[in-house]
């Protein structure tokens, strides 16, 4: 279930409001990629400074507009137990196939406090879960036996692997039979080659055909051409990255007039000297978004 292309979306805002028309313009541009899933109100998708009320909306706009073309997951991850499982709760009311539930940031929990949280998260609430291992923003590394750990539970079926590391990748392998799938889109590639089965994507808010070429290439075995598109779309994966996510990407989208460039603070837009570099780098992956393409076509 949990394979192939995955977007973590981003969340469109528009005068401190989550703006629902640009929701259904992305959710239709990624539905009509062949995204296979769309993952909500993940860190990309700014789902720490939505309210309760935004969030539930927004599960339940994309679930319309998807209308069953694709696979739904809702980030419903906190430092907090009790408030994971709430979310997690609201994500099965609107009919998700899934939670992605992020390692829990600042409380810093050893490998057994994480083992009770997602345990219990799993325990309360019958929907599929995917861990999300990201270091860089948790402060903690959720370690390859962890996962294994987990990974005897029914309900935790699939890891987003964000620690940058492919020794960590293949020591998950080893260890359990979970599904394990990139979270750091310049790795894709490599992450396949030790037994990835997809990526959740920032790139794909931007370029979802190219990314699931890259992944269709693969898994055909022809590893030329999977090689080819990751060496195109990696100048785009760092551009995307210049300034913390999703600052660069909605630049990117803004750029391209599928959503304003607005952010919920403590995040802000990204300053002019990153907008250069993004836009240079959409141009030398030869991104430049869904109306151009359209024209194109024309």
């Amino acid at each position: 279930m949990f394979e192939g292309l995955w977007v973590a979306i981003v969340t469109p805002l528009r005068d401190g409001r989550v703006d629902e028309p640009a929701v259904e313009r992305l959710v239709d541009f990624l539905v009509a990629a062949a995204a296979d899933g769309i993952v909500v109100a993940g860190s990309t998708g700014e789902g720490a400074t939505l309210t309760g009320a935004e969030r539930r909306r927004l599960y339940d706009q994309v679930r319309e507009v998807a209308g069953g073309r694709c696979r739904l997951v809702a980030g419903t991850g906190t430092n907090d137990t009790a408030v994971s499982i709430e979310r997690t709760r609201e994500a099965l009311a609107a009919g998700y196939d899934g939670a992605m539930l992020v390692t829990p940031y600042y409380n810093k929990p050893t490998p057994a406090g994480q083992v009770a949280h997602f345990t219990a998260v799993a325990d309360a609430v019958d929907l599929p879960i995917v861990l999300y291992n990201v270091p860089g923003r948790t402060g903690t590394n959720m370690l390859p036996e962890t996962v294994a750990k987990l990974a005897a539970h029914p309900r935790i079926v699939a890891v987003k692997e964000a620690s940058g590391s492919l020794d960590q990748v293949s020591a998950i392998r080893a260890a359990c039979d979970i599904t394990v799938l990139c979270g750091d889109d310049s790795l894709t590639l490599p992450m396949l080659a030790v037994g990835a089965r997809g990526v959740i994507s920032v790139v794909g808010n931007v370029a979802p055909r190219e990314m699931r070429e890259l992944l269709v290439h693969f898994e055909a075995g022809r590893l030329s051409e999977a090689e080819a598109m990751h060496r195109r779309l990696l100048p785009l994966a760092r551009g995307l990255f210049v300034e913390s996510n999703p600052g660069p990407v909605k630049f990117l989208l803004s750029a391209w007039g599928m959503i304003a460039n607005e952010l919920r603070l403590p995040l802000v837009p990204v300053g002019k000297a990153s907008e250069g570099k993004i836009l240079e780098a959409a141009l030398a992956a030869g991104v430049a978004g869904p109306r151009a393409a359209a024209g194109r076509s024309a």
